[in-house]
């Protein structure tokens, strides 16, 4: 066992499935609700979860989740696309180093993301974000630190459901063929077919506020009857009127394969 191997048992204790929280959309979207003071936020992330996804500079500001024993890993996003700037209407996934990882992995990172977008429109822009993915990939595989590709289509919200599964199950398999050692994604109507055509861990990403929590565990409890890994939850956690309660309910259908109807009613979750 090596450094990689100690760093991606801490995402799966046991053989457990992952969940991860995601806090790094200040990102791009600059403060939104429920994080708006992320160190105030970070204090209601359960320590019983996997780890904790985070921008790069604002681990210094939340060390305290990541501090103590059994606490959540530090899972750090370094790379930057324009493929997330939705609220300026930006879909060409331009796509930049933000920090190199021996930088993320002084800050603290376990882990690190890196985000890759293909079929942009642009022959060249492919071939510059496969590029850049494949340089910090390296990096963090001489650091033995754990590499999180991110799957993340451009014009998202404009693609078909075909069009969605299409890009997920291709780019899964290609960016695990780059070297990652696990992929965040979209779930799709046919995710049993990602799953299976991907040789590394697939975790499903929450994507928007669901309207209601039970919708939520729902999603969660698909993605791993469907194959997934784990689930990485960003607003549906941080947003819940009760996040605590709501991340005791997740880790239950996801680690412990119990039904999103059972873990809402254990916990109470009201909307």
């Amino acid at each position: 066992m090596n450094g990689l191997d100690i760093r991606m048992s801490r995402l799966f204790p046991s053989g457990e499935n992952a969940v991860v929280v995601a806090v790094d959309h200040g990102e791009f979207d600059g403060p939104i609700p429920g994080m708006v003071d992320l160190p105030q936020t970070v204090k209601s992330i359960d320590p019983g979860v996997s780890a904790v996804l985070i921008s790069p500079g604002m681990i210094k500001h939340c060390t305290s989740v990541f501090c103590g024993k059994g606490a959540p890993a530090a899972m750090v996003r370094i790379n930057w696309s324009t493929v997330y700037a939705f609220h300026w209407s930006y879909n060409n996934a331009n796509t930049v180093q933000a920090v190199n990882v021996p930088d993320a992995v002084a800050a603290g990172a376990d882990t690190v993301l890196i985000s890759l977008t293909l079929k942009t429109g642009s022959e060249e822009r492919d071939a510059a974000n496969t590029e850049l993915f494949c340089k910090l990939a390296g990096e963090a595989h001489r650091l033995g630190i754990p590499v999180v590709g991110e799957i993340f289509p451009a014009y998202s919200g404009e693609l078909s459901p075909e069009e969605m599964h299409d890009q997920v199950l291709r780019g899964c398999r290609i960016v695990a063929e780059l070297g990652a050692d696990l992929v965040k994604t979209f779930y799709t109507h046919k995710f049993k077919e990602v799953t299976d055509g991907c040789p590394i861990s697939v975790l499903g990403l929450g994507a928007e506020k669901t309207p209601r929590q039970i919708q939520a565990l729902e999603l969660a409890e698909r993605i791993v009857q469907d194959g997934g890994r784990g689930v990485v939850f960003g607003r549906n956690v941080i947003q819940a009127p009760n996040p605590q309660a709501f991340q005791r309910a997740l880790c239950d259908v996801v680690r412990r394969g119990a039904s999103a109807a059972s873990a809402a009613k254990q916990y109470g979750l009201e909307d």
